[in-house]
């Protein structure tokens, strides 16, 4: 394996490192939402507003879903990282194992459920009839692509836990505008309604995850895996779903809260679905350098708790908190200007009335939720550094808050307010996540610079978690 293809976090300059390591995260974030744009503006302008509306009344679940599978692949991932930190190979090569067994049991179980369940969730989320059959068809799709997902995201969240962030990015670039095309094809070309763009989107993820299984073939013999290596170990499961679930509970508890709120919008009607999926696409493209913030904290700490140097990972919060504070007046100054341009791209220009009515809500909703990208900054560099710490479990805690926010603003305050009390649900999650996050990391770095420091009076030379 050459020196390149991994990158030690636990030397040099904390912002120098964060940068390199965080950027082809973002452009891969990036990518990922162009596709997943491409979707919605193939949709909105080929097959109408209420095909729009009911993919993006979709949202919500698909978070609830995709989110327990993506956290759980993230919290798996963060043993390899202290693994590599600790310079424990055997020890990484017995986890990515173990992995292998434990993700595909997780996506089988999952798949299985959701494709049974589609139905019963989407009427009791109160999704219009009108767009229900949309819908459906868009999410079961997706749903049966799960086992797909869930094999990229292990693989790149294994490249990543060792430095590697580039590699990911190559092929998601190379999937991505494989998923533009397909969605053309198959909803222009072959006719498949919104179907067509669930297909386009499954294969492509198919694709990602075997790019990045030929590739660790090739490049990392690092992750070479001999038959002892992947013999279950109850230990190493357990400290695996110790990681995972509760990051992968974090995203669903969160998601619920999202569903909440959803089934309230679905009942302002298709203009209100429809401005808030328009917002929401625009939003988290928006958003894309807190995820990528993330996913760096994670391993930052990850990496530098392995080695025994927890004093860098407060330094590795502080570059990101930088970068995370000037990036939030920047993108509110563009979206001020260009946002409402944004937003028009997902609707059909001929129903002149409906998109000025769409444009005013989505532009609105859009505002509001970047004017508190500062909370939602430390929501996911807290949160991801708490986690690399070894400390999952407070993750379920900070969904709580979220999904309480969401849950309060969408049974009392939508139907009281309407559409104002849907674009201030998500800052109010973010505030409160943030209470709670704040004085749990404070906790988490003294716990680990208190073992940190029994370790060195007596066992003195060793400091490693």
């Amino acid at each position: 394996m050459s020196r390149s293809s991994v990158r030690d976090l636990t030397v040099g300059s904390p912002m120098k490192l964060v940068l390199s390591f965080m950027l082809p995260l973002l452009f891969g974030l990036l990518f990922q939402q162009f596709y997943s744009m491409v979707d919605t503006v193939v949709v909105g302008k080929f097959l109408g507003v209420d095909a729009l509306a009911g993919v993006g009344s979709t949202g919500s679940v698909n978070f609830l879903v995709l989110g327990l599978c993506n956290g759980v692949c993230a919290g798996f991932a963060i043993p390899v990282a202290q693994k590599f930190g600790q310079k424990d190979f055997d020890g990484l090569r017995r986890f990515v194992g173990n992995m292998v067994w434990l993700g595909t049991a997780i996506a089988l179980i999952v798949t299985l459920a959701t494709t049974a369940l589609c139905d019963p969730i989407l009427r009791w989320m109160d999704t219009p009839e009108e767009t229900l059959s949309y819908a459906y068809d868009y999410i079961w799709v997706i749903f049966l692509g799960i086992p797909a997902t869930m094999l990229y995201n292990l693989l790149s969240g294994i490249i990543r836990s060792l430095g590697d962030s580039r590699t990911p990015l190559v092929f998601l670039i190379l999937s991505s505008l494989l998923n533009v095309v397909l969605d053309i094809v198959f909803i222009v070309g072959f006719h498949m309604g919104v179907a067509g763009a669930g297909w386009a989107t499954l294969l492509s993820q198919l694709i990602s995850g075997l790019l990045c299984l030929g590739l660790i073939i090739k490049r990392f013999p690092l992750l070479h895996l001999r038959r002892d290596d992947l013999r279950f170990r109850g230990v190493y499961a357990r400290h695996l779903l110790n990681m995972g679930l509760p990051m992968g509970l974090q995203y669903s508890i969160t998601a619920i809260g999202s569903i909440l709120l959803q089934t309230a919008v679905n009942g302002l009607g298709a203009n209100a679905m429809a401005a808030v999926t328009a917002g929401s696409k625009v939003y988290m493209l928006c958003a894309c350098p807190y995820d990528a913030i993330g996913t760096t904290a994670a391993t930052f700490a990850g990496q530098n708790l392995g080695a025994g140097k927890p004093e860098r990972i407060h330094q590795g919060v502080r570059a990101c908190t930088i970068l995370g504070v000037i990036y939030a007046a920047v993108i509110f100054l563009a979206m001020y200007l260009w946002g409402s341009q944004l937003c028009l791209m997902f609707l059909d220009t001929k129903d002149a009335a409906a998109v000025a009515s769409i444009g005013a809500l989505s532009r609105q909703f859009l505002l509001i939720n970047l004017a508190f990208f500062v909370p939602l900054l430390f929501v996911n560099l807290l949160r991801f550094t708490i986690q690399g710490l070894g400390f999952s479990e407070f993750a379920v805690f900070a969904g709580v808050f979220e999904m309480l926010a969401r849950g309060v603003f969408g049974l009392c305050l939508v139907p009281w307010l309407g559409f104002p009390a849907v674009c201030y649900a998500s800052p109010a999650a973010w505030v409160m996540a943030d209470l709670f996050l704040f004085p749990a990391y404070c906790a988490c770095m003294k716990k680990r610079g208190y073992q940190f420091e029994k370790a060195r009076i007596f066992h003195p030379g060793r400091s490693k978690a």
